[in-house]
């Protein structure tokens, strides 16, 4: 008897695309995917939000816990940080679409029921999540990514981008098969992490005021 592989040791969500529709039938396909382990432990899928004609889409790394326990992207401290900062900049939250480049919460537990404590995705989990967000790009037609992060930066960019080296800037890349514009930046969690958290704050403002500068 032939042992059969289970979804997830493919490491592509490809087969759970679905073959036609926009971004409802992409978020409902999106429930069930099985295209990495990470769908194990996570509490459900969180797929991306927000303006379907957006100008500008923001790619984030992964959900959090409450991104994970609420089924929606950027809804914890991370995520009201980056709508007042956005906001600051000249961008209107309401007026964008947020997304991360890994769909379901990775993390570890010391023990049980204690908190779940974020853990960074591998480069092949971002792979394997990466037809969801070509899906998205393709649907959506932004004029301009922001890149939140290293990990966004590494799963858009390949693994040799440094946020330190373009945090602030406009590139021109192919993404996807898609000439595309990003501005990349800090994660706003890391802004929240820092020693000196206001200086965190402006340099991330002045980032996402280069975006809108880009927008114009």
């Amino acid at each position: 008897m032939v042992a059969t592989r289970a979804p997830e040791d493919a490491y592509t969500a490809e087969p759970f695309l679905p073959g036609r529709g926009g971004l409802t039938a992409l978020r409902r396909a999106a429930v069930d995917c099985r295209g990495c382990p990470l769908h194990r432990d996570a509490t459900q899928t969180v797929f991306g939000a927000g303006n379907k004609d957006a100008r500008v889409m923001l790619v984030g790394e992964q959900p959090g816990d409450q991104e994970d326990r609420q089924g929606k992207p950027f809804v914890g401290p991370a995520g009201k940080l980056l709508d007042r900062a956005l906001t600051e900049a000249g961008i209107d939250p309401s007026e964008a679409y947020v997304t991360n480049a890994v769909k379901h919460f990775k993390f570890t537990r010391a023990e049980p029921r204690k908190r779940r404590i974020h853990k960074a995705p591998t480069l092949r989990e971002m792979t394997a999540c990466g037809p969801w967000l070509a899906a998205e790009l393709a649907v959506v037609e932004p004029e301009l990514i922001v890149v939140l992060g290293a990990t966004a930066g590494k799963a858009l960019l390949g693994s040799s981008f440094r946020v330190t080296q373009v945090r602030g800037t406009v590139l021109e890349e192919e993404i996807h098969g898609r000439a595309e514009r990003l501005v990349p930046t800090v994660h706003p969690s890391a802004v929240l992490r820092a020693d000196d958290r206001e200086a965190a704050y402006r340099g991330l403002v002045s980032d996402l005021e280069v975006a809108a500068r880009a927008l114009l």
